[in-house]
């Protein structure tokens, strides 16, 4: 497979590509729970738990950055914003709901209770 350059980074593949726009930690479920809502940042925030302030604002402005997401700023005091997922984002959410199912196969294959009971 041709390698190639994108923004002064080397690719191999257009796997290694596509995962650059929502591989990692939280992009998948960012763009997860903005496929089903317009959302503000406290709301992102308590739907998607573990995530430290630091990185839920770097990864929103990483996938804005891509074209995944969107950000719009209201004109009011105390300022408004909301997330919302672009139709390109939306091209993602098969490909992310295929690995989250494959991800379930998997948990279940090595015999790991999910969701763990508390």
């Amino acid at each position: 497979m041709p390698e190639f350059f994108y923004d002064n980074k080397l690719y191999y593949t257009p796997i290694e590509f596509a995962l650059n726009h929502i591989g990692g930690t939280w992009k998948m479920p960012i763009l997860w729970t903005l496929h089903k809502n317009v959302l503000r940042y406290g709301e992102l925030k308590k739907d998607i738990p573990h995530i430290t302030d630091k990185m839920l604002a770097s990864q929103l402005k990483e996938l804005e950055g891509k074209g995944l997401i969107e950000r719009k700023v209201y004109p009011v005091v105390p300022s408004k914003v909301e997330y919302s997922i672009t139709e390109k984002g939306m091209k993602a959410i098969p490909v992310i709901e295929t690995i989250m199912n494959y991800g379930y196969e998997l948990v279940k294959e090595a015999g790991i209770e999910f969701p763990p009971k508390k």
